[in-house]
C-alpha cells in the first residue's frame, strides 16, 4: 500500500511531530529537575532567580523553561513591582530531562547536516512565502541570504520579486551540498558566495536577510553581525530579520517558549520580542524599524540603513 504525501502537509505534520516531542520533553524536564515541587513546597510565587538557586540551575535555563511551562498552561506567571513571579498550578510527572544545566557544542557530520538541510528546507516550502512577502521587498534588487542553507528562501525571493537576485552566503561545506541537493544550476538569479559571516567581509547588498539566524546567537555577538551588515548595506537598503517572535509580556507563543527552551541546548541564543531585536537593530544603527507577524511559526522584521 502507497501513501501519497501532500507537498506541504507532510512537512507540517513533521512540524507538529517536533513540537510535541518538545513539549513532552519540557513537562518531563520540569518534572525531574523538581520545578513544581518546589514551587508547591515555597508556598509563595517565586522568581525565575530564586527557583534557580533552589534547584542549582542555571538563571536564564530556568526562566525559559519556566517561560515554557506557562505556555503550556502547567504554571501561571504573575507581574509584581516589574519582577516576574512564577505560581504553580498543575503538578507533576517524573522522568526524562532537558539539559537546563550544560549546553552541548559539536559540529555535526555531513549526514547530519544534510538531514538538517531538508529540515531547513521543508520547513521554508512552508514559511517562506508569509515572510519574504510580509513588506513590499521590491525596491531591494541586490539581496544576499546570509546563513541561507539550502536556498528555499531565496528561490522564494525570485519568485515573488522577480526583478531581484539573490545570493546565498553561505560556509563552503553547506554551500557545496545546497549546490549538489537543493538548488538547479539552471536558476540563474540565484548566486554563492562561500565565507564566514563572522570571520569574512560581506560584499555590498541593498537587502541582507538573517533568517533563524540572530537566536542562535547571543546579544553580543548578533550585535556583531548586525554592525558588520550595516557597515556593507548600500545607503536606503535594509535588513531582513526573520525569526518566532515571543510576546512583549512573555506570555507566549507556545511554539516560540519551546525553541527558545531548544536553543538552550543547541547554541548560545535563545528567541526574542520584538523589542529586543529592535534594541539590537537601533545600536547597529538601522532606522524605521518594522515589525509584521505572520501568525505563522515565524515573523519578520524590517529596519533601514
Amino acid at each position: 500500500m502507497s501513501v501519497t504525501k501532500d507537498d506541504e502537509t507532510y512537512p507540517r505534520k513533521i512540524l507538529q511531530y517536533m513540537e510535541g516531542f518538545l513539549i513532552s520533553k519540557t513537562l518531563f524536564a520540569a518534572c525531574e529537575l523538581g520545578v513544581f515541587d518546589h514551587l508547591e513546597t515555597a508556598e509563595r510565587p517565586l522568581s525565575a532567580a530564586e527557583v534557580a538557586q533552589g534547584l542549582g540551575s542555571s538563571e536564564d535555563g530556568t526562566r525559559r523553561l519556566l517561560s515554557a511551562c506557562a505556555g503550556l498552561e502547567l504554571l501561571t506567571v504573575q507581574q509584581c513591582n516589574n519582577q516576574e513571579l512564577a505560581v504553580v498550578e498543575v503538578v507533576r510527572w517524573r522522568h526524562v530531562t532537558l539539559r537546563v544545566k550544560t549546553i552541548p557544542r559539536g559540529v555535526g557530520s555531513d549526514e547530519e547536516m544534510l538531514k538538517f538541510m531538508h529540515l531547513m528546507n521543508s520547513i521554508w516550502n512552508i514559511c517562506s512565502k508569509d515572510v519574504v512577502t510580509a513588506f513590499d521587498l521590491t525596491p531591494f534588487k541586490i539581496i544576499y541570504d546570509l546563513g541561507g542553507c539550502s536556498g528555499a528562501l531565496a528561490k522564494q525571493c525570485t519568485v515573488a520579486y522577480p526583478g531581484s537576485t539573490v545570493t546565498i552566503f553561505d560556509l563552503p561545506k553547506v554551500v557545496h551540498m545546497s549546490r549538489k541537493y537543493f538548488v538547479s544550476s539552471q536558476d540563474k538569479r540565484i548566486s554563492f558566495h562561500e565565507g564566514d559571516f563572522f570571520k569574512d567581509e560581506l560584499p555590498e547588498a541593498n537587502l541582507y536577510i538573517l533568517a533563524r539566524i540572530l537566536h542562535d546567537w547571543t546579544d553580543e555577538r548578533s550585535s556583531e553581525l548586525l554592525d558588520k551588515v550595516y557597515r556593507s548595506c548600500s545607503p536606503g537598503g535594509g535588513v531582513l530579520l526573520v525569526e518566532a517572535l515571543l510576546h512583549e509580556d512573555g506570555s507566549g507563543p507556545l511554539t516560540a517558549q519551546l525553541y527558545s527552551l531548544n536553543m538552550l541546548v543547541q547554541t548560545e541564543g535563545r528567541e526574542r520580542k520584538a523589542s529586543e531585536y529592535a534594541c539590537l537593530l537601533t545600536a547597529a544603527g538601522f532606522t524605521n524599524i518594522q515589525v509584521q507577524r505572520t501568525g505563522k511559526i515565524y515573523d519578520a522584521i524590517l529596519a533601514r540603513k
